[in-house]
């Protein structure tokens, strides 16, 4: 139940904190006071989408927040919180949501952050919201099937039921692309199979082009490097005035000198010394070198050959989408390795089909057994939901009429005889409706009257939250009442008035007696039956146009049910017929 409503610049509302009792609750206004909007920060609170819109001119945060108790018929609601880890309070929970206007939001349930889908979810359990457009959705036959489930309590059935069906699908089609592909499957076989044995026989190395290049470099050149190399050798050690010879010398006569002046000589002797020493060593490094040169023709033919081989490799596996050529030896690798893999999935491809007819012959069997079950249980429910909607609509001044569920098979296939399937079962459902004696049964989205389409939807709204009110006719299709404690309705009487507003409003009444109602009327007759009375106005504050509430009680409530009769509530007349209805219609009858 909604115990307490905070808005916060949320579209004409600046702030506003609003109480609330149980039972039937009213919302009345002048037309554009913003009783819809209230509706609208509703369901905001409830997960529906919302923009930036939502937030009133000049501000920065759109907010709605509200403190829910969890009533005796909560049990999925607190099930659902429990599996999160969400505590509830002393039988309640805090749930905010705002959105700023950069266009991300937050949403809370307990101070633990939430999802939108999640908050959609759970206030499920505990909201049932009829807008001004839920006439459409009865409208569409799409529609009648999800109903019926849900009165049925075979929601969760029927889901599983669709993910199923769609899995045989994917594995259908799987396995028709499996046979269709066959040739071409055959051919990349073939392709992919003789890379890897061009590869595998070649058998590069990562980074091996780099070092036959370097070879090759080298073994191409040999005739200038020996000469360079001999040149080196001869300014090093070879000639009188060589680098080892003149070190030598300098190092003894430093030596020498250093005796004489070690303090001034030292560091340099020091230097000399090991300047020699690495003379020395150079030297014997490169006369090793230049004895092994050598020119090897033979040893050149093979890099070169070599390197041919692997550069028609990378040509035609180590190429990117542009041409170029991708990290050598390793990308030619890395194709082999990836054939490979493909060649093996598609090597399997038979032993996968035989696997893939094997489960969807499995799981056609079970989704007819699944398809036949849920035909059984909508067929027993959608009696019960036809009888209990054509009470209703029967209290509701339709005396005459006669509500039916058709629950018709979708066929036979003409090749096999089965019966065919469809994404939620074997069954086409429709509702039908006879609104006058006498006239036969019709497709209820050909019904003419919006006065008719409010109170068929009245009665399926409150039918399937297991509300028909004390003694009435309301149903809990799979036998125990888990359904939303609160049910919200926006001008539920379009396009009904006299005797038909007044047995409206009596039934909701009754509701009010099991159920928390909350409702926007523009009807009187309505009004008066209420436990509580919110009046909507918009005036302007501070240059700006701000929407309030405020609850009504005694002579105010008379004066906006004087209102809703006369148009104004200042005529005597108006003011008089508006107390007694409201002595007449007092709630104490019902509770």
């Amino acid at each position: 139940m909604l115990e307490e409503l905070t808005v916060r610049n949320f579209a004409l509302i600046d702030n506003l904190s609003l109480s609330f009792e149980g039972g039937f609750n009213i919302l009345t206004g002048e037309t554009g006071a913003g009783k819809s909007i209230i509706v609208g920060s509703l369901s905001f609170l409830l997960g529906a989408k919302a923009g930036t819109e939502v937030i009133r001119t000049g501000a920065e945060e759109a907010s709605v927040s509200a403190v829910v108790s969890l009533g005796r018929r909560s049990a999925d609601a607190e099930a659902w919180l429990s599996a999160r880890d969400i505590p509830v309070e002393d039988g309640r929970i805090i749930v905010r949501r705002n959105i700023r206007n950069t266009g991300r939001g937050g949403i809370y349930l307990q101070n633990v952050p939430v999802t939108r889908n999640d908050l959609e979810e759970f206030m499920a359990f505990l909201f049932d919201l009829h807008g001004q457009h839920a006439h459409e959705s009865l409208m569409r036959k799409e529609n009648h099937r999800r109903y019926l489930d849900r009165f049925a309590g075979i929601e969760g059935e029927s889901a599983e039921f669709n993910r199923m069906f769609l899995s045989l699908a994917d594995r259908k089609k799987a396995f028709e692309a499996s046979v269709s592909s066959e040739r071409d499957r055959e051919m990349r076989l073939e392709v992919l199979t003789y890379a890897v044995e061009e590869i595998a026989g070649a058998a590069p190395k990562s980074g091996e082009s780099r070092e036959l290049e370097a070879e090759a470099a080298r073994l191409g050149s040999f005739e200038r490097l020996a000469a360079q190399v001999n040149g080196a050798a001869s300014a090093l050690f070879e000639e009188e005035a060589s680098v080892l010879s003149l070190s030598r010398r300098a190092r003894s006569a430093l030596e020498t000198a250093a005796a004489i002046d070690e303090g001034g000589l030292a560091a340099m002797r020091q230097r000399m010394e090991d300047l020699y020493y690495e003379a020395e060593d150079l030297a014997g490094e490169l006369r090793a070198y230049r004895d092994g040169l050598k020119s090897d023709p033979e040893r050149l033919e093979e890099v070169e050959e070599r390197l041919a081989l692997l550069y028609r490799l990378k040509k035609k596996y180590a190429q990117n989408a542009s041409g170029t050529f991708v990290d050598g030896e390793d990308a030619i690798l890395a194709y082999k390795e990836a054939a490979e893999a493909e060649i093996e999935a598609l090597s399997g491809a038979e032993e996968n089909r035989d696997r893939l007819k094997a489960e969807i012959g499995a799981l056609e069997k079970e989704i007819a057994g699944r398809a036949a079950a849920l035909s059984a249980k909508r067929a027993a429910a959608s009696a019960r939901l036809g009888k209990g909607i054509t009470a209703i609509i029967a209290s509701l001044g339709m005396p005459n009429a006669k509500f039916s569920v058709a629950l018709n098979a979708k066929g036979k296939n003409q090749e096999t005889g089965a019966l065919i399937i469809g994404p939620w079962g074997a069954d086409d459902v429709e509702f039908l409706i006879s609104a006058n004696a006498g006239e036969p049964m019709k497709e209820l989205a050909r019904i003419a009257s919006g006065g008719e389409l409010s109170r068929v939807m009245l009665a399926i709204k409150t039918t399937l939250a297991g509300a028909a009110g004390p003694g009435g006719n309301g149903a809990t299709g799979n036998g125990g009442d888990t359904s939303p404690e609160t049910l919200i309705f926006d001008e539920i009487d379009t396009g009904i008035g006299g005797e038909v507003a007044l047995s409206v409003g009596d039934y909701l009444a009754r509701i009010g007696a099991v159920k928390q109602i909350f409702c926007v009327t523009h009807l009187a007759s309505i009004a008066v039956r209420a436990d509580n009375h919110l009046k909507v106005e918009k005036h302007s504050e501070g240059g700006r146009t701000v929407t309030a509430v405020s609850v009504l009680r005694g002579d105010a409530r008379r004066e906006e049910i004087a209102r809703m009769l006369a148009g104004d509530s200042g005529g005597e007349a108006a003011l008089a017929y508006a107390g007694a209805l409201l002595s007449k219609y007092k709630r104490s009858v019902y509770g």
